[in-house]
């Protein structure tokens, strides 16, 4: 499910021409509810700002929600806050860079009990890129705890950190440009219930 549509942009803008490296292209800490990144409240659950957060509640399994503010950028760090509420169901959280639609992006997601992925969905169905599967991590924050998580996606590299430690990384090439975003999803139950906040666009 996606929350809002991506607008479209084919070539650089003039923020990540004129921004030197490790400069801010983009970011919002959610205190404003009209900041575009919308929001929906559908019977499988909602998405939408929060007390000063962007919050994802899913109360189906298996589902994923995400949702990106009308960005495009080509390389970019991003870096957010993430944290499940507590008496949340176990589910996975992560960040999205070049979402070409919604059903083409790349995602980076930890879950709330240790776990990180890197993954590409592609033509609407995910997979994850040089791993047959979610991979525990010592960094990964669990019970509750916030996860500060950073995901570069420069030229062909996908590199995923989490509380400053390099998780893991992949290679593709497929998708060179795209929107930003969030994306939340449950597991074998629904419930899940989880806080974004912080989100920061930087140029590598």
């Amino acid at each position: 499910m996606s929350i809002l549509l991506l607008t479209a942009c084919s070539g650089p803008s003039l923020a990540e021409i004129t921004t030197p490296p490790g400069g801010v292209l983009y970011q919002d800490d959610f205190s404003r509810a009209d900041s575009g990144w919308g929001e929906a409240q559908v019977f499988l659950g909602q998405a939408g700002y929060s007390d000063g957060a962007y919050r994802f509640r899913i109360d189906s399994p298996g589902v994923d929600f995400w949702a990106h503010p009308g960005r495009a950028f080509s390389f970019v760090q991003l870096e957010v806050d993430a944290a499940p509420l507590p008496n949340t169901a176990p589910g996975r959280m992560g960040l999205v860079c070049r979402l070409v639609d919604d059903k083409n992006f790349y995602f980076f997601v930890v879950s709330s009990d240790g776990y990180y992925g890197i993954g590409k969905a592609k033509d609407g169905q995910a997979s994850f890129l040089g791993m047959e599967q979610m991979a525990q991590h010592e960094a990964i924050h669990t019970d509750g705890q916030v996860n500060r998580l950073r995901a570069d996606c420069i030229a062909e590299l996908l590199i995923f950190y989490v509380n400053d430690t390099l998780v893991g990384s992949a290679m593709d090439s497929e998708f060179q440009r795209g929107d930003v975003g969030l994306l939340a999803g449950s597991f074998e139950q629904g419930g899940v219930d989880v806080l974004f906040d912080n989100f920061v666009v930087y140029k590598p």
